[in-house]
């Protein structure tokens, strides 16, 4: 049995980090919208794809009692943003799932924003390491969907079935 915070951490983020690598796929031909915000306080398409793939690393690692490893610089446009998501992929999957063993009672002491936290594993990634990454998973979505990408939920979550050009 794997311990249930890695069952409930790794595979969400590997999915939802295919669904990021093929929303930037889709951007071939159209890379500008990539440089795209929501606002002009918020970041960019691209910082929120780079941001939820760190955060997947920033969330696993200490779960699993390690250090979060650095990845290189890859750019930020379309290619280096694909392989950024993929170098996040293989860290992830090299990652044993016998290091969560415990991993809901570790205390993690972290930053969150200018706050310091400490919190439990189970606190740290259900209140603050799984919330955050799917808030740039979900706004790196948005800012493609604003600047008329034809993306719709299936390509957010993989799971939805809709007829071609059917968007809500």
């Amino acid at each position: 049995m794997t311990p249930p915070l890695y069952d409930a951490s790794v595979p969400v983020f590997l999915h939802y980090l295919d669904r990021l690598e093929g929303l930037v796929r889709q951007t071939a031909g159209r890379e500008p919208v990539l440089q795209a915000r929501l606002v002009p306080d918020m970041l960019s398409a691209a910082q929120q794809v780079a941001t939820a793939a760190g955060f997947s690393l920033r969330v696993a690692f200490p779960l699993a009692g390690r250090a979060v490893p650095t990845l290189a610089d890859q750019g930020m446009d379309r290619i280096g943003l694909g392989r950024l998501v993929v170098a996040a992929r293989q860290e992830l999957v090299a990652l044993p799932a016998a290091d969560f063993a415990g991993a809901e009672a570790r205390m993690i002491r972290h930053r969150a924003g200018f706050a310091e936290l400490d919190q439990s594993g189970a606190d740290f990634l259900h209140l603050f390491g799984m919330p955050n990454f799917l808030f740039h998973t979900t706004m790196a979505f948005a800012v493609l969907r604003q600047q008329g990408l034809p993306i719709g939920k299936a390509d957010f979550d993989g799971q939805h079935d809709y007829p071609q050009g059917f968007r809500f």
